[in-house]
């Protein structure tokens, strides 16, 4: 016998008992297919926050203002403004600095014709685009020449664009930022959700002067929210950070043995083990998932082992006219691995149906790849080798004058 008649016989045996089959098939259907979801939604959650990172731009430090204490009064983390655009500055001549961008933000009604949208306003350098790894959708940002002069000049995120102007090309379209006229000047590529899920593309951006001195106000003059900082490499983080950290403390006469009124983060760290979270909570899902193929592989060793006892006269006869044990090894680890193969091959498409379902009704980013499928396939394969192999032995192993007196 070759082992297209081998397989012929498998197939045959297979469909004696078609309902026995198809329920036997279902645990691998729904492993598979749980495997295959599961994966593609981790994997879709872990593109989603390196997607993120990769927004957010390389090698950056966060500078925030920290907790003060005045009058025996603790403040907490934020609360008060210690950190100014002269900080920044001093930060932006350390050797291991790359480039500084102060920020200043607040929220703002924006008003064209007769559409108003309320979105996050923000005051920055001409830096902060460049820091932030960010590019342009239309038209340019505004100069250090802006900056200095307080412009009234603002570039605008896709959905703000949107929102504000709808289909118009906002470039040189005159806006109100609090009843005051700006200018359009630019249009930023989309550039999604950030880490904390706020959505990027939703801010306008102006001249820092000119947010300080005409939108936002500040009681305190030159102050600003946060600083964003590059620095030069990724070797260099930890010690722009120290620099940072001893220039602070100078700058804002902090003795030894006070705590430092700011907070210095460094957000290329947070990123990887945001991302390394993400990537081993892809593989726990999907290691959850394969439990039930295990489950699946059992069910299909229990039904082989009573086809076994079924077929024993059968397995008797096929001795008796010259099968060997190897060939009816091969027969029954045939059969477990069609099952296999088949409900393989169906979990995987029950499985991309899934996911695609799932990121329509959830709106959740799904990544499937053919490694992920190979990997599902190459699993129901191996399951049904391994559970298939222990039933195939016992029929190759019965002895064909006791196989044939069986009842």
């Amino acid at each position: 016998m070759n082992l297209l008649t081998l397989v012929s016989e498998a197939m045959r045996a297979l469909q004696t008992n078609r309902l026995r089959t198809a329920l036997t098939m279902l645990g691998m259907i729904i492993g598979v297919a749980a495997v295959v979801l599961m994966l593609s939604i981790g994997q879709g959650a872990q593109a989603s926050i390196n997607s993120a990172i990769a927004s957010m731009g390389s090698h950056l430090l966060i500078v925030m203002p920290g907790a003060t204490s005045s009058g025996g009064l603790r403040w907490g983390s934020g609360s008060v403004k210690t950190l100014t655009v002269q900080d920044a500055h001093a930060i932006a001549e350390l050797p291991m600095i790359d480039a500084t961008a102060p920020v200043i933000s607040g929220t703002a009604q924006l008003n064209y014709s007769a559409n108003n949208w309320s979105t996050v306003l923000t005051g920055v350098t001409p830096d902060y685009f460049s820091v932030n790894n960010w590019e342009m959708a239309n038209g340019n940002i505004f100069t250090e020449g802006d900056l200095r002069s307080g412009t009234r000049v603002a570039v605008l995120g896709q959905i703000t664009a949107t929102s504000l102007l709808g289909d118009e090309d906002p470039v040189g379209k005159i806006i109100r930022i609090t009843n005051r006229p700006f200018t359009v000047i630019g249009v930023l590529a989309a550039k999604g959700q950030s880490l904390t899920g706020r959505d990027q593309d939703d801010n306008v951006f102006i001249p820092l002067t000119t947010a300080q001195r005409q939108v936002v106000g500040n009681p305190f003059p030159g102050s600003v929210n946060f600083m964003m900082i590059r620095a030069k490499s990724a070797g260099s983080m930890e010690t722009a950070e120290a620099e940072i950290t001893r220039l602070l403390r100078q700058r804002h006469r902090i003795s030894t043995h006070m705590e430092n009124d700011f907070t210095v983060r460094n957000l290329t760290a947070l990123a990887s083990v945001a991302s390394n979270t993400a990537k081993v909570m892809a593989w726990m899902l999907g290691a959850i998932a394969s439990v039930s193929l295990l489950v699946g592989g059992i069910g299909i060793m229990n039904i082989m082992l009573v086809s076994v006892t079924e077929r024993t006269r059968e397995i008797g006869i096929r001795m008796a006219i010259g099968a060997n044990q190897r060939m009816i090894l091969t027969q029954f680890l045939l059969e477990s691995l069609m099952i296999c193969i088949l409900g393989g091959l169906t979990g995987i498409a029950l499985g991309i149906g899934g996911a695609w379902l799932v990121s329509r009704i959830a709106e959740l980013e799904i990544v499937i790849t053919p490694g992920m499928i190979a990997l599902a396939f190459s699993f129901s394969s191996i399951i049904g080798i391994f559970f298939g192999l222990y039933p195939a032995r016992k029929a190759a192993s019965l002895k064909p004058v006791e196989a044939l007196r069986h009842e």
